[in-house]
């Protein structure tokens, strides 16, 4: 009998303790609960920002290639630009001496007849070169204009396509503060 009123006490005795702390442990359960909730909540929070940092990142490296990409059509027109004002000189130059060409000719045949006969079929070949460079050097300057054209109108798109990136950018910056305000 002695083990039996032992045991019944030993039972009381754990009653009285589960009386006296069970609120405890179910105020700790819960907190557990609620720790682990909001745990989940950081963690779905964490992974939709790294999802955005992906998407600005891509966004960012997609710009950067336009940049490069405005850098170099710019630097290519501006190549064109020189080479067409070099053109332009060149052609002033050689307008020049076909000028001094046709003078030259023209004191040759106030001169010797006969000597003229021999420098008429030299020059003539000299003018037809120069003229055939000259008519060389307009068509490259017409291409150039052409080209040069065709890369500013090309040039326009892209500032333009980067505009409207840039204010996509912009939405996208806008959302991330209001997110971002919205975590806090």
């Amino acid at each position: 009998m002695l083990t039996a009123s032992k045991l019944e006490k030993i039972i009381e005795l754990e009653d009285n303790l589960k009386a006296q702390y069970q609120e405890q442990l179910d105020a700790k359960s819960a907190e557990l609960e609620s720790a682990a909730k909001a745990k989940e909540e950081l963690q779905a929070s964490i992974d939709k920002q790294l999802e955005q940092i992906k998407l600005l990142s891509s966004e960012a490296t997609s710009n950067k290639k336009i940049q490069q990409q405005n850098r170099e059509l710019h630097q290519r027109c501006e190549n064109l630009q020189a080479d067409m004002a070099t053109q332009k000189q060149r052609m002033k130059a050689l307008q020049k001496d076909l000028a001094a060409e046709r003078e030259e000719a023209k004191a040759l045949k106030q001169f010797d007849p006969a000597k003229m006969k021999k420098n008429l079929a030299a020059n003539k070949k000299k003018l037809a070169e120069k003229t055939a460079a000259a008519d060389t050097l307009q068509k490259s300057l017409s291409k150039s204009k052409t080209e040069n054209a065709e890369l500013q109108n090309k040039i326009d798109e892209l500032e333009s396509k980067l505009a409207e990136l840039e204010v996509v950018d912009d939405q996208a910056d806008v959302k991330e503060e209001a997110v971002a305000e919205a975590e806090a």
